[in-house]
C-alpha cells in the first residue's frame, strides 16, 4: 500500500500539542489567555530572556511513550501528529542546530521523540511531526512579521523582543535553524507518515520547495500538508475545526488555489488527501481551565460526517507539564472508540 492509500484509509488519528506552554496552563502572573494556550508567549508578550526559563523546570515526569501510542491505538486511531517544535521556538528533541530542546536545555534531559518513535513502531502506528517551519518567536529571525492581523497574541512574529521587523531576515533562520532541524527530524526516527508543517508567510516559492526536496530525498513516502506554502504539497489542512457541509468540487487546480495555504477553506488537493485537524475543546495547548469539551457524541458525528467526504479526523490532545493526557480528553476519547 503506497502512502496516499494509506492516507485515504486511515481516517482517524491523534495530534498532540505539548511544549513549554504547557507549564503556564494558560495562565501568566495571574492573569488568563482566553485564546489558545499553546500562543500564551505572543498573548502575553513574555520575553524570551523569561520565557526560555520554563525550560529549567520542564520534567514530565509521567511522560510515557507507551501509554500515548497505547491510548491512541484503543482509541481506534492510525497515526499521531506529534508538535517537534511549535511557534516557541522549543524542540521536543534533542537538536545539534538549536540546545533550545528538551534534551539538553531540560532536567528531563531525554528526546521525547526518539521515545515516542521507537513506542509507535513497536505498537504499529503511524508517527507523523509536526514542525512550526515560519514561526519562531526564540529567534530574532524568525518569520510572520509580514501579517498583521488573524494571530492569537499581539504578533505572529516576536514583537516584544524584537520589535523592528524591517531588521529580520526569515533567510537567516531558515537557513540557521528550520533547514537543519527539518532534516534531524527527517534522518533520526525512522520512517514519518507525514511533516505537518504550519503559518506560512513570509517563505518563499523557493524555500518551501527546498524544504520539500528535502523530506522527498530523504523520505519519499512522507507526505507534506498544505501549510508548507507555495502549492508544494501531497495533502490538504483545512482550517482548525473546520467542519464543511459538503466536500465542494475539486477536480481541477487554479492559478489561485496553487498558492493557498491551507489555513482556511477547501483547497485543491492533487491526490484527493484531505484533512481537518480540531481540538476537543477550545485550545491545542495544556490550558487548565478550558472546560469547554466536545461531547462524544460530537466527536463521533464529526468523524462520520468528514469520513464520509473522504476527510481524514486528527483529533488533538494537549497533555500537562508532566506529561499527562488529561483525564477528561481520555474518557471522550475512550467512549468514541466504542462505537467505532
Amino acid at each position: 500500500m503506497n502512502s496516499h492509500e494509506w492516507y485515504k484509509q486511515a481516517k482517524y488519528g491523534m495530534m498532540v500539542h505539548w511544549g513549554l506552554y504547557s507549564i503556564l496552563g494558560g495562565e501568566w502572573k495571574g492573569k488568563r489567555t482566553p485564546l489558545i494556550g499553546e500562543w500564551i508567549q505572543s498573548y502575553f508578550g513574555i520575553r524570551n530572556e523569561e520565557y526560555s526559563q520554563l525550560s529549567s523546570i520542564f520534567n514530565p515526569i509521567y511522560f510515557s511513550a507507551e501509554e500515548w501510542v497505547t491510548f491512541a491505538k484503543n482509541c481506534g486511531m492510525q497515526y499521531i501528529v506529534v508538535t517537534s517544535k511549535h511557534h516557541e521556538g522549543f524542540a521536543l528533541y534533542r537538536s545539534k542546530a538549536d540546545s533550545y530542546n528538551m534534551a539538553d536545555a531540560t532536567p528531563f534531559k531525554r528526546d521525547v521523540i526518539a521515545e515516542l518513535a521507537e513506542a509507535c513502531y513497536k505498537h504499529g502506528m503511524k508517527l507523523g511531526l509536526y514542525y512550526s517551519q515560519e514561526l519562531d518567536w526564540h529567534d530574532p529571525d524568525g518569520g510572520g512579521y509580514d501579517k498583521t492581523t488573524g494571530c492569537s497574541g499581539i504578533g505572529w512574529s516576536n514583537i516584544w523582543d524584537y520589535p523592528d521587523n524591517s531588521k529580520k531576515d526569515f533567510k537567516r533562520c531558515f537557513e540557521n535553524k528550520i533547514k537543519p532541524q527539518v532534516e534531524e527530524i527527517l534522518t533520526q526516527y525512522g520512517d514519518l507518515c507525514l511533516i505537518w508543517f504550519d503559518t506560512p508567510g513570509v517563505i518563499t516559492k523557493a524555500q518551501s520547495l527546498e524544504l520539500h526536496d528535502m523530506i522527498k530525498k530523504y523520505q519519499p513516502d512522507c507526505l507534506i500538508n498544505s501549510r508548507i506554502g507555495n502549492g508544494t504539497y501531497d495533502y490538504v489542512s483545512l482550517g482548525d475545526n473546520e467542519i464543511p457541509d459538503k466536500m465542494p468540487e475539486t477536480s481541477k487546480k487554479t492559478d489561485s488555489g496553487a498558492d493557498m495555504n491551507g489555513l482556511e477553506g477547501f483547497k485543491y488537493s492533487p491526490y484527493g488527501l484531505y484533512e481537518t485537524a480540531a481540538t476537543l475543546n477550545d485550545t491545542w495547548g495544556y490550558k487548565y481551565f478550558d472546560h469547554s469539551w466536545k461531547s462524544p457524541e460530537t466527536v463521533l458525528k464529526n468523524k462520520n460526517h468528514l469520513n464520509s467526504m473522504g476527510i481524514n479526523y486528527l483529533l488533538n490532545v494537549g497533555p500537562d507539564a508532566l506529561g499527562r493526557i488529561p483525564s477528561i480528553s481520555q474518557d471522550i476519547l475512550l467512549k468514541v472508540a466504542e462505537s467505532l
